[in-house]
């Protein structure tokens, strides 16, 4: 595996080498595009010299159905032949002889272990046809999916036969390539532009699985979105998948001066994102030029977002996000993780006895979707990283998004000032309005004086508001900036008592924050990046802004995996960080113990085997049992599927993220990772 500094170097040099591959292409770009939906004749000089495909393959290959001859050109990995036990993803091109070259050259630059599969237009074509028109005549029958209505145009270019070419496809071309070269044929993806790009669209609604990614370049639908919708709208009856869900990462693009291509690839991208498949990753990008001169970005750029469903790191694409971030093809699973020098230590699973095959089977079937949809799944054993896997939308280096796992670090933030002196144990103890000083008490709901620090990161405030009022706050967010917001709170609260002061998930983070903001020098954002974040090393990481001003403190952070298991280690190790006290060790004691019961009625990710949940100062707790052995867990936790979990009894931790995910995570560790530790 490639060292990421390296590895960022090799792809630096790459991208200045695609510049200059693209001024060259595009000098020469109109000379090859007559593309469009709309047959235009245009006669070719057919005397000129063959071109010399020195690194591809030329097989000949026959559509038996139609009894059609067409060629494919293939291109193999530089370490194919010394390899045997390799596989490789594939791209499967149509208008071959036009994208072969920057095809070939951008792979070469950002994916070298791949398999490049170019499907020619119709050798044997009528000749007076191939003559008027060009070689390229058959790619508007073969790439157009219906029929045109004029009489004229359809008897002399037979349009509308996507569906055959289609199956000339799946049938004969992928057949063949999976039989004699060793495809992947979980990773195969298909590029077209232009008419290729409507093929695409058709195949992506008719025949989803036949590609795992698609790209689609300015693809000549402008008159073609209602019969896509169709087409969209019957998938659901023909979907075997149980969920009904299309599998696809998609990729669309078209050129900012296309101006007819707006509305229709605006219609398009809604008809795909209105089906909310989990299983459809969608990316739309504007390319600058226009429908010829915008093709040699398209290619470059899709190349650039498709090495992200293949590579298990982004490095060389910094503007996706995660939710943009296409769906891996194939899982990352690592019983022996990589020694990052990031301050993890790694080791294998085996090290200490644990048991790698019962925990590659069960990361087999998260890959395979048997566990519902995960992100991530990594083991820290007796101090050590020993295992480590990304399914789906998790990659190595890309922070994922936290939701309510952010409870737990704001909660070590709060610790963190209690180490340092800006505040005592006893102080949780303390009304949380006297910290406040900008607070007029006098328009106070009765009873706020019984929040403590204590009652608010137990969830425990008391505080009581509807619905409608928070929408009142949203609307208006200047009534909520800084110490406001606890005012605002604090007036349109239900009146406070002992009675209502039972655990109600809901209102606590944002009044701790309040508290740190007024407690440390500087701010409470400074605080966090200068006393937790770069103690720890994270630098990766995203942490947003609440309406109030202040860094948010309930949700909407992002960490990546491994960062994940550094705040998990500084707890699991009382505060300590490198020999260095970082968060007060009484503190961490309350905050990961289970100070009340919440019931067992529902237990986020439990199961049969999970039982006793209780709470902390926003860390949860749970009873694993295996066997008639029980084991006390504790863990953040994120709605869509984020933890960190401890189990200190077998010196373990497990961090795990998701972001769809109706899942059974802690009824997964008891019944499957647990024993494997035993």
């Amino acid at each position: 595996m490639i060292d990421s500094n390296k590895k960022l170097k090799k792809l630096t040099m790459r991208a200045i080498q695609i510049v200059l591959l693209i001024t060259v292409v595009l000098f020469n770009t109109a000379l090859t595009f007559a593309q469009g939906k709309s047959v235009k004749t245009k006669k070719h000089d057919t005397k000129r010299s063959s071109l010399g495909l020195s690194h591809f393959e030329v097989i000949p290959i026959t559509n038996a159905k139609m009894e059609r001859n067409y060629e494919l050109y293939i291109k193999l990995p530089k370490n194919y032949s010394k390899t045997t036990d390799v596989t490789y993803p594939v791209i499967y091109f149509t208008d071959a002889s036009w994208h072969l070259e920057i095809l070939s050259a951008s792979t070469e630059y950002m994916l070298e272990d791949i398999i490049l599969v170019g499907i020619s237009w119709q050798k044997d074509i009528n000749k007076d046809l191939k003559e008027e028109i060009g070689e390229h005549v058959s790619r508007f029958r073969d790439y157009s999916m219906q029929k045109s209505t004029k009489p004229e145009i359809q008897t002399k270019y037979q349009l509308g036969q996507a569906n055959t070419h289609l199956d000339f496809i799946r049938d004969e071309v992928i057949t063949y390539v999976e039989r004699n070269y060793r495809a992947d044929s979980r990773s195969r993806t298909y590029f077209g532009y232009s008419l290729g790009g409507e093929f695409g669209a058709y195949t992506l609604l008719t025949q989803p699985d036949t590609f795992t990614n698609y790209i689609l370049g300015s693809p000549s639908i402008q008159n073609e979105v209602p019969y896509l919708s169709s087409l969209n709208a019957k998938l659901d009856s023909i979907t075997s998948d149980a969920d009904k869900s299309l599998h696809a990462n998609v990729f669309l693009s078209y050129g900012n001066q296309e101006s007819k291509m707006v509305e229709p690839m605006e219609e398009f991208f809604r008809v795909l994102k209105g089906r909310r498949d989990r299983g459809l990753s969608l990316q739309k990008k504007l390319i600058e030029g226009n429908h010829q001169t915008a093709f040699p970005m398209t290619a470059v750029q899709s190349i650039a977002w498709l090495s992200t469903t293949i590579n298990h790191d982004t490095i060389g694409v910094k503007d996706l996000s995660f939710f943009d971030i296409p769906q891996t093809n194939n899982a990352f699973i690592s019983t022996e993780p990589e020694d990052r020098k990031d301050g993890i230590s790694v080791g294998k699973i085996t090290d200490n006895g644990g048991n790698t095959k019962m925990i590659r089977e069960l990361a087999e079937e998260i890959a395979n979707k048997k566990h519902d949809y995960y992100d991530s799944f990594l083991i820290y054993h007796k101090d050590q990283l020993v295992f480590e896997s990304y399914y789906s939308r998790g990659r190595m280096n890309l922070p994922h998004p936290q939701a309510s796992a952010t409870k737990a670090y704001t909660s070590l933030a709060l610790g963190r000032a209690i180490q340092m002196g800006y505040l005592t144990m006893a102080d949780l103890e303390k009304p949380l309005v006297d910290f406040l000083k900008e607070l007029d008490s006098t328009k106070f709901v009765e009873g706020a004086e019984l929040i403590t620090l204590h009652k608010a990161l137990t969830m425990s405030t008391g505080i009581r508001i509807s619905e409608e009022q928070w929408e009142a706050f949203r609307k208006n967010p200047n009534q909520i900036q800084g110490q406001q917001q606890i005012q605002a709170i604090l007036e349109h609260s239900a009146p406070i008592t002992p009675a209502t002061q039972e655990f109600k998930y809901g209102t606590g983070p944002d009044l701790v924050m309040q508290v740190i903001e007024v407690v440390v020098p500087g701010s409470a954002e400074d605080f966090i990046k200068t006393e937790l974040l770069d103690k720890l090393g994270i630098t990766n990481y995203t942490w947003k802004t609440s309406p109030s001003g202040l860094p948010e403190a309930g949700w909407r952070t992002s960490f990546t995996s491994r960062d994940m298991v550094k705040w998990g280690k500084l707890t699991k190790n009382k505060g300590k960080w490198n020999g260095e006290q970082l968060i007060s060790e009484a503190f961490i004691d309350k905050a990961i113990s289970r100070i009340l019961l919440t019931g067992d009625d529902d237990v986020y990710g439990g199961g049969k085997d999970v039982s006793k949940q209780g709470y902390g100062y926003y860390w949860w707790s749970a009873d694993l049992k295996v066997g008639d052995a029980t084991y006390f867990c504790r863990s953040a936790q994120g709605g869509g599927g984020q933890y960190i979990i401890l189990i200190d009894e077998l010196d373990l931790m497990v961090v795990v993220t998701a972001h769809d995910n109706e899942n059974k995570t802690l009824q997964i560790i008891a019944e499957r990772i647990l024993p494997a530790f035993l």
